[in-house]
């Protein structure tokens, strides 16, 4: 018992709460907005994703601590010791600044922009003939479709949406006053473009709070204010509803529903709000002042995304990224995509090179006859996804398709239920997972026969199947046509169908049940080997205690520990006694970080997998992750390849310090910037690819023979 208490008081010492350390993520992704390196507009969009990362933190996170406090107001955080509302408090302490660390980078941006003609306006800083523009726009296309209320005791206090826009105002009349709201509608442009060449506009809430005597008429208004509510989103689907109701897609058409009307967990203000006003609001959403937060800046940034590509050619070299598209693979010649990977594996590293060679090999598996079957699991795709096409073609030609799909991933739930549903119409048969697990794997297993056998062809990716992602987040996929790896893909595709999640497999690691234990006595060879030991392991987040417990007893033995891990770490590096030998670095630039890669060893003994899973307890131990190792000398090559040039990156990577902070790398001799190196890489071997050989036609091989 002591020493369980002891073993708890020691892993404190080096650990860092979650919530912190991911807010400490989102401060690097404004950093990156504050880089005079970034291109004007892209600094503005990674405002743009710092905001929606913080939507998304308060929705979820911060949600699910006020369910946690309501529940067990007594529960301890086991890497910081904090009970939920003393997380709740540390996270309104962290927030505070960087909501005026963000004001600050936005207007900095905005006003940098004004020479390129991107003018983002204020209603005063129209000229006469623009604000004319407005109002005449205003009355003709918005006001007409405005759904104003007042609020007194006829016309109660309506229910806001989460993460809308709403423009209010105090209105007075005959001694009375009241409330009243505006909802901006979804269908209203965001911003109003005014005439001229240039890219000048104002954000709609600004013009509906110019005209708001045209809307309430009869009253005086005073006060004018936009605002915005963040509703609790953490919800999942009620497992005692699924005895009740068989149809699981009904059931999460349910939970769509009720997310809509969760309790408001932050409210959002343009202007400062006077005593009495912040005290009604309180009221009304059942917030503390804690809750509220003033922001200079729009609350929605959607916007400049649109700018972006509507940008005249002249000014996109200033602006904005020099475009870049994936790269055709350097390793795979024109033609049968399945008789390439019969031969030798392949690894394709997204969005460096495209996604294109499997799309084409799930379109040739679709109208192969030697095809059998072609199962997938889905978690995440594209609005647009030949993926299902081709799918969906597939299950037309007669083959056996299988997908499961997830439709618990958060906040693509109702695009997966619309991608089920086609599917199904298709005649593929889809399966939905299982409760309290989600599915989160990437794998892929096509099943054919050659020469009256059956063989296999299995991809196992770190990343979704979406088009439209694989083009943003660095992702690796790898496409082989080992024997015993199909086999266990086979048998895994089985267990999915029969609801077994012990299943057992020669290669592929899964969690819940194989994956964490594997890499845990991975890590104990290595602990074993002492100073000669050797770990490097990237990955999205790492929170899971046995995980970081093992990664300080390496230290503790001598094992060099690198870890490349993107966003949330509650591992602290550097800690004496602890973790000295562990070293933690996060890459934040144009593209998500998105491989988990996991490498054991050195030389001839090394061992690596990649896979779908971070080294978080939810994905450890309540979902379906699969990895697969990297079998073959030239792809285990290019992984450490990939790896080498990770660890080396000086311009983008920072490096967590033991006291929780995070600091960029001094640049010695020369700038690498991996992500720029592995662009340049991907054009070289596009460039120097050797051409297909071209087939010879009967007229020149008789030629040849009579040549010889």
């Amino acid at each position: 018992m002591e020493e369980k208490k002891n073993k708890k008081e020691d892993i404190l010492k080096y650990t860092q709460n979650r919530e912190l350390s991911w807010l400490k993520f989102n401060q690097r992704v404004l950093e990156e907005a504050q880089d005079p390196s970034v291109p004007l507009l892209e600094r503005m969009k990674f405002v743009a994703i710092f905001t929606s990362n913080l939507d998304e933190f308060f929705m979820i996170r911060v949600g699910s601590l006020f369910d946690m406090a309501a529940a067990d107001p007594k529960a301890v955080d086991s890497r910081s010791g904090m009970t939920p509302s003393q997380q709740l408090e540390k996270i309104y302490e962290a927030v505070a600044p960087l909501y005026k660390e963000r004001d600050k980078t936005y207007a900095e941006i905005k006003k940098q922009l004004h020479p390129y003609g991107v003018c983002g306006l204020d209603f005063k800083e129209l000229e006469q003939s623009e604000k004319k523009y407005v109002k005449k726009y205003f009355k003709e296309q918005v006001l007409p479709v405005l759904s104003p209320q007042i609020v007194d005791a006829n016309h109660p206090f309506p229910h806001l949406l989460n993460k809308e826009l709403y423009v209010t105002a105090m209105l007075k009349q005959n001694n009375r006053t009241m409330l009243g709201i505006v909802p901006i509608p979804n269908f209203i442009s965001d911003i109003l473009y005014l005439p001229g060449h240039d890219i000048r506009y104002i954000r709609m809430e600004k013009v509906i709070m110019e005209y708001l005597n045209l809307v309430f008429g009869q009253y005086e208004v005073t006060e004018k204010n936009y605002i915005c509510v963040t509703r609790n989103a953490d919800i999942a689907p009620d497992d005692e509803a699924l005895e009740v109701n068989d149809d699981f897609r009904y059931l999460m058409k349910q939970t769509l529903h009720k997310r809509k009307r969760m309790a408001v967990v932050r409210l959002e203000i343009a202007e400062k709000l006077n005593a009495e006003t912040e005290k009604y609001f309180c009221e009304k959403f059942n917030i503390t002042k804690r809750q509220i937060f003033r922001t200079k800046m729009p609350m929605k940034l959607d916007y400049m995304f649109a700018i972006s590509g509507n940008l005249p050619d002249s000014m996109k070299r200033a602006l904005i990224y020099r475009p870049f598209s994936p790269q055709p693979s350097g390793r795979l010649e024109e033609g049968s995509i399945m008789r390439q990977i019969r031969k030798k594996d392949v690894l394709l590293f997204y969005p460096y090179e495209s996604m294109e060679p499997f799309l084409q090999l799930i379109k040739e598996a679709a109208f192969d006859p030697s095809v059998m079957t072609i199962k997938i699991t889905i978690y995440r795709l594209a609005k647009k996804a030949r993926l299902v096409e081709y799918l969906c073609a597939a299950a037309e030609n007669g083959k056996e398709v299988t997908v499961l799909i997830e439709l618990r991933a958060r906040f693509d739930e109702q695009n997966n239920i619309d991608w089920s549903e086609r599917l199904e119409e298709a005649g593929c048969r889809v399966i939905y997972g299982f409760e309290g697990y989600k599915v989160h794997s990437k794998i892929c297993l096509i099943t054919y026969r050659h020469r009256n056998e059956i063989q296999y062809i299995t991809q196992i990716g770190t990343g979704n199947y979406n088009e439209k992602t694989a083009a943003m987040y660095t992702d690796l996929s790898l496409m082989t046509a080992d024997r015993e790896i199909g086999e266990d893909a086979a048998l895994f595709f089985q267990n999915m169908s029969i609801g077994n999640l012990d299943g057992i497999y020669r290669h592929l690691i899964v969690s819940p049940t194989s994956l964490k234990p594997k890499i845990l006595q991975l890590m104990d060879q290595e602990i074993r080997k002492g100073a000669k030991g050797r770990i490097i392991m990237k990955m999205n987040s790492l929170t899971d205690v046995d995980f970081i417990e093992k990664a300080a007893e390496a230290s503790q033995a001598g094992v060099r520990v690198d870890l490349i891990v993107r966003g949330i770490c509650c591992i602290l590096p550097g800690i004496p006694g602890y973790t000295e030998n562990i070293t933690i670095s996060s890459i934040v630039g144009r593209y998500l970080e998105h491989p988990r890669i996991f490498s054991f060893g050195t030389g001839t003994d090394q061992k690596i997998y990649i896979g779908s899973a971070d080294m978080m307890t939810r994905n450890t131990e309540k979902r379906v992750e699969v990895a697969a190792p990297v079998l073959d000398p030239d792809v285990k090559r290019q992984v450490n390849g990939y790896l080498e040039v990770m660890l080396a990156d000086n311009v983008k990577a920072r490096v967590l310090q033991k006291d929780g902070t995070y600091k960029k790398k001094p640049i010695t001799e020369k700038r690498v910037n991996s992500q720029e190196h592995f662009m340049k890489s991907a054009v070289l071997a596009a460039r120097n690819k050797k051409p297909a050989p071209k087939k010879q036609g009967l007229r020149e091989r008789f030629a040849k023979i009579f040549r010889k």
